[in-house]
């Protein structure tokens, strides 16, 4: 069982709308905060977020829009991805790193929060930004799900969160699918690379024969054996770092 409810967090003299899900028993959890793609709070972020609550875990998925799209709920389909695409555009690097450690604090504070134990799940976008926020103090785990905008520009302009690598503090397990037209080889690669370059604990999975979004569960989702394996990629990992 798991209880669950809206919330915001206050961020600066901002209020960043929030969903939590967590076990319903008594006792402390490790947390996670799960960050969604461009296509915002949607039915999708909050079954992942409950996915994370029913195995343990205390599960925070956060607005990082809030900014300048409060509200953004955007259809899967291409003209959602364009949508969200142009709303990525306004989120700031200092911006989501501020987002994720207020979030990360709040955490922290909670009774039925194991203290100090706090990851972060980032899916598209998202994932971007839990690479981006794993240079964090007090972030533990990152997992970026086919996280774009890593190896180039970030959709602001801003550098590439790969020219970060060196003051990455979390270990990384980052997942990709050979399929994904939105990030290819040569990203991965520089990647890779680089990771290892600056000393930096990682895992990389590639599934070969699926592309972007394939955790999502959609009417005509093939990728139901990758989406199982890469769940218990991400259980053994956070078992391992926050556990």
């Amino acid at each position: 069982m798991i209880v669950s409810s809206p919330l915001s967090i206050t961020v600066g003299n901002a209020s960043m709308p929030a969903y939590l899900a967590r076990p319903g028993e008594a006792g402390t959890f490790p947390a996670v905060i799960v960050l969604e793609g461009v296509y915002g709070f949607d039915d999708e972020l909050r079954r992942v977020t409950d996915l994370v609550a029913s195995f343990g875990y205390v599960a925070l998925a956060i607005n990082y829009f809030h900014r300048t799209n409060p509200d953004l709920s955007l259809p899967f389909s291409d003209e959602g991805r364009a949508a969200g695409e142009a709303a990525a555009a306004a989120v700031k690097k200092a911006d989501a790193c501020a987002d994720v450690g207020a979030a990360r604090d709040w955490l922290n504070e909670q009774p039925y929060v194991e203290s100090g134990h706090v990851g972060t799940w980032g899916f598209g976008f998202g994932g971007t930004v839990a690479f981006a926020t794993a240079t964090l103090a007090g972030i533990n785990a990152a997992v970026v799900f086919y996280g774009q905008s890593i190896a180039s520009l970030m959709p602001s302009g801003e550098a590439a969160p790969i020219e970060d690598a060196k003051e990455i503090r979390a270990p990384l397990l980052l997942v990709f699918g050979g399929q994904d037209v939105l990030i290819g080889p040569r990203d991965i690669e520089t990647i890779t690379s680089t990771l290892k370059a600056n000393n930096k604990r990682f895992d990389v999975q590639m599934y070969p024969n699926v592309g972007h979004s394939f955790f999502r569960v959609t009417g005509s989702s093939t990728s139901t054996r990758e989406a199982a394996d890469a769940w218990d990629r991400v259980q053994a990992f956070f078992g391992k770092y926050l556990a």
